[in-house]
């Protein structure tokens, strides 16, 4: 730490010097001292990760952890990815996860930021509904391990849900160990987190909505369902967009919920939490970079989606 400490110091020095002396030192040079250091970065935790994980993606095991394996196999590992059940599982769980999360999230957002702007105790509901994104995915999955907690029928039920069921008169479920359905309820605690921040997003746009516009609508005689589906969601448009991509994109990458919930059993598991157990439990660190490799790849599209449609929007205003 004193070394970080005393590095960054050093060159802090070293900018506002050369900053100073900039008759005596050339202007290039400068924009590299400030540029450099962080392009490095950039190159060393990025752009050279990527490369190597996409070097080794056409690779077996690690060679150092089999050195036997480590030939070179081609497409092989996406081979692996896309023809073996188990992974054609994974691959079914994380379409089933960037389908419904977004898709709810967003619409319940939508829902509430349209009931509750402008209502008593906004600020409140607002807060509440908002709460779950101070909480980080792990203490979130903590939570919902609770709520779905499942003991014999003969037992007090500590879960939430079940003793729901048992003051209903129904049998207790197995909320986690029951496929398909379990990775619905995982699905759960991502919508529950995502909400609040679909909900913020959405609602500062719709108080953003110029209010000519919305007068000349209710002079034309429109309101409610209309005034929604005419004036209220094209106006938000843009950052129904954002909040749809960004939702999208966390969920692509969801690990945490897994790994604290199920560990990627019971048909639970995704390309993200499956890259970790690939690589570093089972070592097979050509499958796990063929599992990142795609996860960046199914990136990609949502990107360019994005940038293209954010682009029309600016050239609409």
């Amino acid at each position: 730490m004193v070394f970080v400490v005393l590095l960054f110091v050093g060159v802090m020095a070293l900018l506002l010097f050369m900053v100073d002396s900039r008759k005596r030192v050339p202007n290039w040079t400068v924009a590299i001292a400030f540029v450099g250091p962080a392009l490095a970065a950039l190159l060393l935790g990025l752009i050279w990760p990527g490369i190597s994980t996409l070097i080794q993606s056409f690779y077996g095991r690690s060679p150092w952890y089999d050195p036997e394996r480590s030939e070179f196999v081609g497409m092989a590992n996406f081979s692996t990815l896309f023809t073996t059940p188990e992974f054609q599982v994974v691959l079914r769980n994380t379409l089933i996860w960037v389908i419904l999360v977004p898709l709810v999230a967003v619409g319940l957002g939508l829902l509430y930021a349209v009931l509750i702007d402008r209502t008593r105790g906004e600020a409140i509901s607002k807060g509440l509904i908002f709460l779950p994104m101070a909480i980080s995915l792990v203490g979130a999955s903590i939570i919902w391990r609770f709520v779905y907690e499942y003991r014999a029928p003969a037992r007090p039920q500590i879960g939430l849900l079940n003793q729901l069921l048992v003051w209903l008169g129904l049998e207790p479920y197995q909320f986690i160990l029951n496929v398909p359905w379990n990775t619905t309820f995982l699905i759960v605690v991502m919508v529950w987190i995502q909400t609040g921040f679909a909900m913020t997003i959405i609602s500062a746009a719709i108080k953003a909505i110029p209010d000519d516009i919305v007068e000349a609508a209710r002079l034309d005689g429109v309101s409610g369902l209309r005034m929604f589906r005419y004036v209220t969601i094209p106006s938000i448009r843009p950052a129904l967009l954002v909040v749809w991509v960004t939702i999208t994109m966390t969920t692509l990458k969801v690990f945490d919920i897994v790994r604290t919930m199920t560990g990627g059993n019971f048909q639970t598991s995704v390309v993200a939490n499956e890259f970790y157990t690939q690589s570093f439990r089972q070592f097979d660190f050509g499958l796990g970079a063929a599992l990142a490799v795609l996860l960046f790849v199914i990136v990609i599209p949502v990107v360019v989606y994005q940038v293209r449609q954010l682009r029309i929007s600016e050239e609409i205003r």
